[in-house]
């Protein structure tokens, strides 16, 4: 059984079609198809039968799709053995990540790699934090946040670091009464326009637990995920809502609060299947996002 074999039986497990695996990995359906093939005749088992309008995993594929992610991390830590009798770690590191968190670490991760031999490819994405835990099939890392526990929903048979803790504030408008107020507790801000994210996002958490924490039902005008958008909103005294501290740019048109009596910090977390976490370059990552997140909780 070829090593690709594996990867191949864990893909489609995960991603549920042959289609998506080849869209993912930049092959043809037929290739894989025959890829399949191969990996049956060497084994003399069915890996996988027809199923609906797809295809589905034997038992024999589900047995060797289990044991990929340990076969795939033991050869993993065996090359980063072998990398580190190497001066320096080098290869490329593939990032996903929320793109508030983004703003706040890659600046400094890329000034820290720049002089290495260590490349970072990024993409970004917003997501509700039980579907982070999914793009750990496309990317070396993920960065993704919550605010309920140190891993995520979902990502509990990842390899899960906690980077930075980010507290969430209050954003008000510039001109608004609250604005001369140095905290705000949520009884002053329960009753007010609230400009806030759609339920099953992290930041619902702290909607919820002020709504809990007063009993009184807050009015939300809008629900979007952009934080750029919601500065513009909350700029427009169109109503308050919450930001990242460290990731939003500071604006005469609104004023980040603390919020007290509530819990309203994030953990930013770095996300990796164990056999990508293996890998001496991601690990050297890890550390230095870590070492991002560490300065800026240090100078604010």
């Amino acid at each position: 059984m070829e090593v690709r074999h594996l990867e191949l039986l864990r893909d489609l497990r995960d991603r549920g079609t042959l289609g998506a695996v080849a869209a993912a990995t930049y092959r043809t359906p037929s290739a894989l198809s025959q890829q399949l093939r191969t990996a049956e005749k060497e084994l003399g088992v069915r890996l996988v039968e027809p199923y609906s309008r797809g295809l589905r995993l034997t038992w024999a594929g589900e047995i060797l799709a289990d044991g990929a992610g340990d076969v795939l991390t033991a050869l993993a830590r065996v090359q980063s053995r072998i990398d580190q009798g190497r001066a320096e770690a080098a290869g490329t590191v593939r990032i996903g990540t929320l793109p508030s968190a983004g703003a706040a670490l890659l600046p400094g991760l890329l000034a820290r790699t720049r002089d290495t031999l260590i490349k970072i490819e990024l993409d970004d994405f917003d997501l509700a934090e039980a579907d982070y835990a999914s793009r750990t099939a496309d990317s070396d890392i993920v960065i993704a946040h919550s605010l309920i526990a140190d891993v995520p929903v979902g990502a509990e048979g990842l390899v899960s670091r906690v980077v930075m803790r980010e507290p969430i504030d209050v954003v008000v408008p510039g001109g608004h009464p609250l604005a001369r107020e140095r905290t705000l507790a949520p009884a002053q801000v329960a009753r007010e326009p609230w400009i806030t994210v759609p339920r099953g996002y992290p930041f619902a958490t702290i909607h919820e637990r002020i709504e809990a924490a007063t009993g009184v039902p807050l009015d939300r005008i809008a629900e979007v995920r952009d934080n750029r958008l919601v500065e513009s909103l909350v700029a427009q005294g169109l109503g308050i809502a919450l930001l990242p501290r460290f990731s939003t740019p500071p604006s005469e048109a609104y004023r980040l609060i603390p919020l007290t009596g509530v819990r309203a910090t994030r953990a930013i977390v770095a996300l990796a299947r164990p056999d990508r976490a293996a890998r001496r370059a991601v690990q050297v990552t890890m550390d230095l996002l870590e070492d991002s997140g560490a300065a800026l909780q240090g100078h604010r």
